[in-house]
Order: C-alpha cells, then structure tokens, then sequence
C-alpha cells in the first residue's frame, strides 16, 4: 500500500503536467482559430502559469464555495469534530477545517493542498443516516486522502477542468460569431490550404478538450478511491464502519443538488446521477464516472 502511495504521487505529478500541456494546447487551437500570433500564445502561457498557480492556493475555496458548503460550528455539530479529532490523533493529521453541505443525498469530500490546508465537507444527509461507526469509517476515508496527498491533484483538477472548459468555449464562440481567420485571412493567401487545416485541428481539438479534461479527471480519482478505502480501514481498524457506509450509499439513489463535473470527482460515492432512475444524463455521467462500482469497493473490503 505504502508503494502505491509513493506511486499516486509520482502519477499525480505527472497528470498535472499533463493538464497544463492540456491548457497549452487548447491556447494554441484558439490561436490557429482567431489567428492571434505569437504575442497571444506568450499571453496562453502566461494564463496558464497564472491558473496553475491561482488552482494551487485557491482550487479548495472554490471547491467549498461551488458545493455550497459552509463552516461546521462545533456547538451544532458537536459529534462530527469530535469523530474527525479522535481519527486525526490517531492518524498524525492536523485536525482539517469542517464544512456542512445542507443536502439531504448521503456524501463526503476531502480538499486542500496539503494536510495542514484542508477541509473536510460532508452533507447534512451523511449525518443524519450514518451511525457512529459507520461516520467513522467516512471520515478515515476522506482523512486517507489527505494523509495521502491525494488531495492536491483532485483539487488542482476542479480550476484545471474549468479553465480548459472555459477556453474551448471562447474558441467556439469566437468562430461561432465569424471572428476567427475566415475573415482576417487576406495576408495567408500563399499558405491557405495550410492555415486551413491548423485552424480546423484547432477547432476540433476545442471541441474535443472538455472531453479530454473529462476523462483525465476520471483517471485522477478512480484507483484512489480504492486506496483510501484501504487506507481507511487501517486507520480505523474496523472494515465493517467503512463496509456498511458504503452499503447505505449504494442503496441511496439520490444526487447532490450542488454537485457539478468540476467537483464529482472529489466525493467519496459519484454525487451525480449515473442510474437511469436517478435522472437525466446518467448515461453521458456513467462514461466519465470518477469512481469504481461501490460494489467492488465492497467486495475489496470484505477481503481484508
């Protein structure tokens, strides 16, 4: 396990890496769209810079405040702290700051950069529905993912998908509107058929990109989940908190209201609908799903 943890990180790396060549990428389609030259794809590499460094301080208040989420008060939720301070002694972990999301479908996240600067939310529906043991199983879940450093990517990945979402819509909005170079080509006349096709790679490859954003977010968080599961039970030492937790999460088919694609990945069950009863868009969902079937999570655990 202590392997894979060394190896998460090494991958975690290398997917941010892979997200700010994404970015790059998607400045330089819009630069072969609009035709902006040289001057704009300094400018694309300065914003991306910029939002690598913005998505490091300030991805997880844009993670808290997108889930609706806020402070929880230690008068009013008196057995939460007291929970996540008992597992933080016993894990070696700063005691993170407590968020309440009022949503009454059952679900946790962890954020933050690193285990002195993070948060842990959970809904007002987790903890009306799960007992003592069963909270206690989350909560070493999402406390796996901090000690972890599973945290940095998955929080980084929230801006980083946003902002490639972002720029591919400007793109298309620019040529949608008849902005780009198929009116401001009359200097390109020697190397149409060229310009041509770079501009119509650029525009399918902005097409493409919130797809591709999509399905390397999906590649952040799945084997993770399944890490912190593991991770978890060693903390707690005691897979049946963690076993029934889960249970009462498959059989929840209810969804966060506040939920988004930006964030999906960062809860500890898919907070979107990925049944066909649980909604519109459960097929489109099931093809970036974030998370392993709770069913192989289970079966893992019931292993140990």
């Amino acid at each position: 396990m202590y392997d894979q943890v060394s190896q998460n990180k090494r991958r975690s790396i290398l997917l941010l890496l892979a997200f700010l060549g994404l970015v790059l990428a998607v400045g330089a389609a819009l630069n072969l769209v609009i035709g902006g030259g040289p001057y704009f794809m300094v400018f694309a590499l300065v914003f991306a810079g910029g939002a690598a460094a913005a998505s490091y301080w300030k991805s997880d208040a844009i993670a808290l405040r997108v889930s609706r989420a806020r402070p929880a008060s230690v008068e009013e939720y008196g057995r939460l702290h007291n929970v996540v301070e008992g597992l933080c002694i016993a894990a070696g972990l700063p005691k993170p700051r407590l968020y309440i999301v009022d949503d009454p479908s059952p679900n946790a996240f962890a954020t933050g950069r690193d285990p002195k600067h993070a948060a842990v939310a959970v809904t007002t529906g987790l903890l009306e529905r799960m007992n003592r043991v069963e909270l206690e199983g989350v909560l070493a879940h999402e406390l796996s993912h901090i000690k972890n450093y599973d945290i940095l990517v998955s929080t980084l990945a929230v801006t980083m998908v946003g902002v490639i979402a972002i720029a591919a819509d400007i793109g298309i909005r620019f040529m949608w509107f008849g902005m780009g170079r198929s009116r401001n080509n009359s200097d390109d006349q020697g190397g149409g058929g060229l310009t041509a096709i770079l501009a119509l790679f650029g525009f399918v490859l902005l097409l493409l990109s919130p797809l591709i954003g999509r399905a390397m977010q999906a590649a952040v968080n799945r084997r993770r989940e399944t890490l912190a599961d593991v991770s978890g039970v060693e903390l707690t030492r005691y897979p049946p908190g963690l076993i029934s937790a889960l249970e009462k999460l498959r059989d929840d088919y209810t969804v966060v209201g506040s939920s988004s694609h930006a964030t999906a990945h960062l809860w500890i069950e898919q907070p979107q609908a990925v049944e066909q009863d649980e909604g519109r868009l459960s097929r489109f969902n099931r093809m970036f799903d974030t998370h392993p079937p709770l069913e192989e999570r289970i079966a893992l655990l019931r292993e140990l």
